[in-house]
């Protein structure tokens, strides 16, 4: 039905004075103009601040548009956390076109299938990944422009594959090139790729629109102030760093860069730089606690790190307190542009027992404020469940801080935004309070170290070993890593000679090795009446090992 007009429809339209496409291209144009001599980069002797990383941005955006790289195109990066993947951020958005900063640990195959997939047209590349970039590029259709970011920090020297390199490159653009915001909010700024239940990964898309709201959503949830000090952890790669590039540009904050996450890198930044936020998946805070004493250095301010994943056990959070780091737990998905959940604390839950605190911060959380909805319903009625803690049910989301969908795969867009909500494939429980807590994963997706890993991919390689019959991978719990990958596998024939170490030297030759399984477990598997594997006995059976 037509909404009758009121006096307020009259007269009253959108004008270039007072709507603008959000984009957070603006964050980083206004701390230049307001911060220009704060300084915005540290990468070991390097200093840079606001006015020269916009610059730089711009530079990058103005040799882009040179190349013919404008609206729509895809400009792939395999970085580490640098200033070059940080400029990315900016400078790419800046031309229109869509910046995919692809995960370093991929293999050669599935990178050749992202760059395919996503249309690359220029790939930037740190040559510590020349190996693995040159056995892709070997595989790929496409014919990107390359560009080699060569950084004398690098853990390892590798090869030069571009045409130029990105210092080179950047000489060639303009520092006042004229970019544009985008005429439209909902316009793509980055793809992400993500592990699904099949065997290739999908692609995720962003839009101004909602990079804007989650950089502004960060500050709200931890919170955080003007000028942090941040040190970079959290892969830039992973769901763009969770927005942080954009958030510390909103704040004029200092980047520290590292491009090895180590003990000693993070307590050395901590007290000669004054970190103050940092993020990370629990094997970082492992790290922290269990830091010999060589790798300590002492410092007397706070700190705060905001971790994701699995809940951190009680004895973690104690032993991070003691070391002057305050936890802040969030959850979220690639789909939702990384955190949009937190386990908001409450000042009289100061008073609780040990145990009690525990259960509250073993919580996913609350929305968060850029987020509309988010609750655990029944994925076939669309009804929410009840908050009893124990009904479970598909914790969904709703909002602007949503992606816009699956990069040319319009039956599972069409399938996880069903109802008006996202599916998450997570099972949940809702509390009387409101908070969710994950109970399960209904996708059957292994998180290690932060790191998602398909079963299903897994499965397929180790199947192709002649002497298997069958097999089911499944998530152990790890003290350092989180969960890591555990095969229950069936034997073509019990004589067989084949060891655990036979079946993860196969993996290693066919899969990224963080996706591997650490542990195989060779008999027959348990399955229902119809020949379905029962994957929760398996669960329960790794949990036991």
């Amino acid at each position: 039905m037509k909404r009758a007009e009121t006096i307020y429809d009259s007269n009253l339209d959108q004008a270039a004075a007072n709507h603008q496409a959000l984009s957070p291209l603006t964050f980083i144009e206004r701390s230049a103009a307001v911060f220009p001599d704060h300084i915005a980069m540290i990468h070991g002797d390097t200093r840079r601040n606001w006015a020269e990383t916009y610059a730089r941005c711009r530079k990058l955006a103005s040799a882009l548009a040179q190349r013919g790289i404008g609206h729509g195109d895809t400009v792939a990066v395999m970085g580490a956390n640098t200033p070059e993947l940080y400029e990315c951020h900016f400078g790419v958005p800046a031309t229109g076109a869509v910046l995919n900063a692809l995960n370093v640990r991929l293999d050669a195959r599935t990178i050749a299938f992202i760059l395919d997939h996503g249309e690359a047209k220029v790939l930037i590349t740190d040559t510590e990944f020349s190996e693995t970039i040159k056995q892709a590029l070997a595989q790929t259709e496409s014919d990107p422009i390359v560009i080699d970011i060569v950084d004398p920090l690098a853990v390892q020297e590798g090869e030069r594959l571009g045409e130029i390199d990105y210092e080179s490159f950047l000489q060639s653009g303009d520092a006042e090139f004229a970019w544009h915001l985008p005429a439209d909010e909902w316009q793509a700024i980055c793809l992400n790729y993500t592990s699904g239940t099949t065997g290739n990964p999908k692609g995720v898309v962003y839009h101004h629109r909602g990079a804007y709201l989650n950089a502004v959503g960060n500050i709200m949830a931890w919170p955080m102030p003007r000028h942090p000090v941040y040190l970079w952890t959290l892969p830039m790669f992973h769901c763009n760093g969770w927005c942080f590039p954009w958030t510390l540009a909103a704040l004029a904050g200092t980047s520290v860069c590292s491009r090895k996450v180590a003990a000693a890198n993070i307590y050395t930044a901590i007290a000669d730089h004054g970190v103050t936020h940092l993020c990370g998946a629990p094997i970082v805070m492992n790290l922290i606690v269990n830091a010999e004493d060589h790798e300590r250095k002492p410092f007397s301010h706070n700190v705060s790190m905001m971790t994701a994943g699995a809940p951190p056990p009680a004895a973690l959070l104690e032993a991070m307190q003691r070391d002057g780091l305050d936890v802040t737990h969030v959850y979220g998905l690639t789909e939702t542009y990384g955190p949009a959940v937190v386990c908001d604390w409450h000042s009289d839950w100061n008073a609780l027992n040990a145990e009690d605190q525990a259960a509250r911060k073993a919580r996913q959380g609350v929305r968060y404020p850029v987020l509309q909805g988010l609750t655990v319903m029944d994925p076939e009625t669309m009804r929410e469940v009840p908050a009893d803690g124990e009904t479970l049910g598909e914790v969904m989301f709703k909002g602007n801080i949503v992606m816009k969908g699956y990069l040319k795969n319009p039956e599972a867009t069409e399938e996880a935004l069903d109802g008006g909500w996202f599916h998450s494939g997570d099972l949940g429980v809702l509390h009387e309070d409101g908070y969710i807590q994950l109970k399960d994963r209904s996708k059957d997706i292994i998180i290690s170290g932060g790191e998602n890993i398909s079963s299903i991919e897994v499965e397929d390689v180790i199947f192709r070993h002649p002497a298997v019959m069958n097999v089911a991978v499944v998530a152990k719990p790890d003290e350092k890593w989180g969960e890591t990958p555990c095969a229950f596998v069936e034997l073509k024939t019990q004589k067989s000679e084949v060891s655990a170490d036979d079946i993860i030297a196969y993996c290693r030759e066919n899969l990224a090795h963080y996706k591997c399984p650490r542990f195989v477990v060779f008999g027959d598997l348990p399955k229902t009446s119809t020949g379905k594997i029962q994957k929760f006995v398996l669960r329960d059976k790794a949990k036991s090992l």
